[in-house]
């Protein structure tokens, strides 16, 4: 067994390292700057704008309003903020810095700004080719608008297939690792009862379907954010002298040719590419195709107002959380001892936030990111389940009700894999698939983005047109 995981671990360290990374980062940043270009860099001129759309519409009743079959707005978000705010923020920003360097950040936060209109543009698409099924609910995502838009539909049953089994991997499996990792070093937790309560709390969840998965979430994802918020903010505090050297450090490594590690020449930033604009993807989501899923399920009636909540989700998860969790790392003895000698740290993923927390607030910090893990993870494994048995359905339209349960068993019996499993080999296999679902959805929007602009437009006419009106 220990040689079929070492053997696995080769082959996919090679294709990804080599090949699907490569190209995740440049069609990635390419579509990016293509959907930017194309709507006047919308998420900056209607930055604003969206804020008060998002933030600000927290306390409009038709926010959280739900019609018959649908989740309401604000459950759809929450819903997609769950398969984004989860140990990403934690673990997966420690391993783009471990694996990276500090230069990371610099091409997470690119991959971010540029992210925003990616996963506008998503959302836009999902609500406007979405399909109503018998019973009215609302079903879409990138299969939807990659069938009913361009008219493809054998690519959207590549995405449907390589997202079902990204969700066991992303959403699933390394979400279970890292609390079982979390919990074993900072409580002394068995691994193996970690994935025995975690299953039966999954399970017990997902059989509910869409509507109990939005409803946990909806009361789950704002205490979270809010907690490991100011959990962050008291430790930038207490650390405030070393936070400007962070920084530096940042800026100073994106542009390094040469590895902080060694290596040769070259291989420095593009490891910080690489590792930042793939953690960056596995934060926010942003061109994977799994977020518009959940917002699908909505019972808004305007793809640009649910748009926006796009361009807020891909804010608040890697400009906010993940600078915090990046810059708490960063001024942490156990990262930078190891980095001023050349050398990775000794502790990588949740545990390495972990420490760092545990520096800053010393106690409380790393039961603080065990709580913030075990939190963050779970509102994944809940979000990326119904993204899952949403592509189960439809590559089993004739047997639809067989192939999502069907589905939930084996999602389920992954809860508890994904948490004995070996950290290097399950990160491996998510960002393989992660890649392999973006790029049908990357080429789908790069090919309806003349549908973005149109119904962008369109949405900004008439809302000026009903201000008009009203102001005569």
């Amino acid at each position: 067994m220990a040689q079929i995981i070492e053997w696995l671990n080769r082959t996919l360290s090679f294709a990804y390292d080599n090949i699907l990374s490569i190209a995740m980062m440049i069609l990635l940043i390419a579509t990016g700057i293509f959907l930017s270009v194309r709507t006047g860099f919308f998420q900056f001129r209607r930055f604003g704008y969206a804020v008060k759309n998002t933030l600000g519409s927290l306390f409009n009743k038709n926010t959280h309003e739900k019609k018959e079959g649908s989740v309401s707005p604000f459950q759809a978000v929450t819903t997609a903020l769950a398969g984004t705010i989860g140990t990403g923020s934690i673990a997966g920003v420690a391993t783009a810095l471990v694996l990276g360097g500090p230069g990371a950040v610099f091409w997470m936060w690119v991959s971010a700004l540029l992210g925003m209109v990616t996963k506008y543009s998503e959302i836009v698409l999902a609500l406007k080719y979405r399909e109503k099924d018998k019973g009215g609910a609302f079903t879409g995502g990138p299969m939807y608008y990659i069938k009913n838009g361009l008219g493809l539909k054998w690519l959207a049953v590549i995405f449907a297939l390589f997202a079902m089994v990204a969700c066991i991997g992303t959403g699933n499996a390394t979400q279970s690792n890292s609390i079982s990792g979390v919990l074993d070093s900072n409580l002394g937790i068995s691994p193996l009862i970690t994935g025995i309560v975690l299953t039966v709390i999954v399970g017990t969840v997902i059989i509910g379907g869409v509507k109990r998965i939005a409803s946990v979430n909806e009361k789950l994802v704002p205490v979270m954010a809010i907690f490991f918020i100011l959990a962050s903010v008291v430790a930038l505090v207490l650390n405030a002298e070393r936070v400007p050297t962070a920084f530096s450090l940042i800026f100073k490594e994106a542009f390094n040719f040469k590895a902080a590690t060694g290596g040769v020449a070259g291989y420095g930033i593009l490891s910080a590419m690489r590792y930042g604009v793939g953690r960056g993807v596995f934060t926010n989501e942003a061109g994977l195709g799994s977020a518009p899923i959940a917002h699908s399920a909505s019972s808004a009636n305007e793809p640009v107002k649910q748009g926006l909540w796009g361009v807020f989700e891909v804010f608040i998860t890697t400009i906010v959380i993940c600078t915090m969790s990046a810059i708490i790392v960063l001024t942490s003895d156990t990262y930078l001892n190891a980095y001023s000698v050349g050398i990775a740290p000794s502790v990588n993923g949740a545990a390495l936030s972990s420490a760092a927390f545990n520096e800053a607030l010393p106690y409380v910090g790393g039961i603080g990111v065990s709580i913030a893990t075990v939190f963050f993870a779970l509102s994944t494994i809940l979000g990326w389940a119904y993204y899952g048995e949403i592509c189960a359905g439809y590559l089993f339209k004739s047997h639809r009700k067989v192939a999502v349960w069907t589905y939930r068993v084996i999602y389920v019996a992954f809860v508890f894999i994904g948490s004995v499993a070996e950290i290097n080999t399950v990160w491996l296999i998510a960002d393989c698939f992660n890649t392999l679902m973006a790029l049908p959805n990357l080429i789908a929007l790069i090919g309806l983005s003349g549908v973005v602009v149109t119904t962008t437009k369109d949405f900004f006419l008439r809302q000026r047109s009903t201000a008009d009106n009203q102001s005569e």
